[in-house]
């Protein structure tokens, strides 16, 4: 988009935020209002609440709505993921119903993806869904999910079809998470967070117009979702800030804010934080250190050039490109920064690095860096995963041998103890 035309953008914006802000609206009245003059979400479609825009237009608006003291759309795996996905892939009388209340934050949203049985082998999950008259009938268990607890609405893959290979058997829906049958247990994780849930299904039921895509095509849109996940990271949207005129949509939307980023505190830790690499070498006086200067060095380049890289991938959707390979390679950068800062962290505090809470180097933070990091590795695509799709999807490289990929689902041994059981 030129230049000119997002100055125009922003300026047409900015005139509609000055005239309509009012700091004592409530969050869902402002949100109403935002959406029915298509600034909530600009560059969606003229028929689906945006104004048609390109996407570089979401980030002008964005500005002007954050120097305004306004609230934008909600921060989380609704706007992140849902929408995007349902904007793909949904029929029109689901983005009818669906959209709209993402937008405005009435309803929240998880992902019910993994499962304890199937590790990274995401097709070959057991959860299965059974047709009932208007119904599908779910029954398995999902791992790993992140706002479990307090979400209206699951984007969930099932098996439909067991006589087919693994990756067309699968169907999306969109899951009520509020009814009998979906049990949500709380994780606890080995640096002392419960940030993911495991989600019990049993005899859930999901109304049939709740497909998002075709039964027993799930997987392309799964894959759409997954790649929304890796370009947009945890946060899914920049957190407000309570300002002093702020009022009550802003109060409101900074509580809702605080409730959503919850989960991702200790997110900062898990990528390494190499931002403290450079002082706590010099605090420490090992910043002469020749072998220490090598590794700090070689972490800033690191850093610098998965910035590059984020900044294509940003540039690319400025000019609304799907999501391509940057979204791998930067979580696959992610991993490689975050064991290098923790590598580096651990040869700075030695052996107190071990000690956690207000005993340890910086009141603990390195000791849960050091217990975090290993999760990047893994959440969101193991590191192996991503190599794969960059040496298959990009590089071209032969597929790696699969010896179930055209068997039927059915026939394939699978472990015992996941959600499905070795049989349907």
């Amino acid at each position: 988009m030129a230049v000119q035309a997002l100055d125009d953008v922003r300026a047409e914006a900015r005139e509609w935020i000055e005239a309509s802000w009012n700091p004592d609206l409530s969050l869902l009245e402002w949100r109403v209002m935002l959406l029915a003059a298509g600034w909530a979400c600009p560059s969606w479609p003229l028929e689906w609440h945006g104004r048609g825009l390109p996407v570089a237009a979401d980030a002008v608006v964005a500005d002007e709505l954050a120097a305004a003291g306004a609230p934008g759309t909600p921060a989380g795996s609704g706007m992140g993921l849902a929408a995007p996905t349902i904007l793909e892939h949904g029929s029109d009388e689901l983005k009818a119903r669906l959209l709209r209340p993402i937008v405005t934050g009435e309803h929240l949203w998880c992902q019910l993806f993994s499962e304890p049985g199937s590790g990274s082998d995401l097709a070959g999950l057991t959860t299965r869904a059974e047709r009932d008259g208007d119904e599908w009938v779910i029954n398995g268990q999902k791992l790993w999910n992140t706002s479990a607890h307090h979400a209206d609405l699951g984007m969930l893959v099932a098996r439909t079809n067991w006589d087919v290979p693994k990756h067309s058997g699968i169907t999306y829906f969109a899951l009520p998470m509020r009814q009998p049958g979906v049990d949500v247990r709380p994780l606890r994780q080995m640096n002392g967070y419960a940030s993911f849930n495991e989600v019990f299904l049993t005899d859930a039921r999901v109304p049939a117009g709740n497909v998002i895509g075709a039964v027993d095509h799930g997987w392309t849109v799964a894959l759409a979702t997954l790649a929304h996940e890796r370009r947009l990271g945890p946060t899914f949207a920049r957190r407000p800030r309570q300002t002093k005129n702020g009022g009550r949509a802003a109060r409101e939307a900074v509580a809702e804010a605080e409730d959503a980023f919850k989960p991702y505190v200790w997110y900062p830790q898990r990528a390494g934080r190499p931002d403290l690499v450079s002082e706590l070498a010099m605090k420490g006086g090992q910043g002469r250190d020749p072998l220490i200067r090598q590794d700090v060095a070689r972490l800033v380049s690191l850093v610098r050039v998965a910035q590059w890289t984020a900044q294509r991938a940003s540039a690319a959707r400025a000019l609304g490109r799907p999501p391509g390979p940057e979204g791998s390679l930067a979580k696959l950068h992610g991993s490689i920064i975050a064991r290098a800062s923790a590598h580096i962290h651990a040869r700075l505090a030695g052996a107190h690095a071990m000690l956690s809470g207000v005993d340890g180097p910086l009141d603990g933070i390195i000791s849960e860096i050091l217990v975090s990091v290993p999760a990047v590795s893994i959440a969101g695509g193991t590191d192996e995963i991503q190599h794969n799709i960059l040496g298959e999807r990009v590089l071209g490289l032969p597929k790696e041998p699969q010896t179930d990929r055209d068997l039927p689902f059915r026939s394939i041994p699978r472990n015992p103890t996941s959600s499905g059981g070795t049989k349907p």
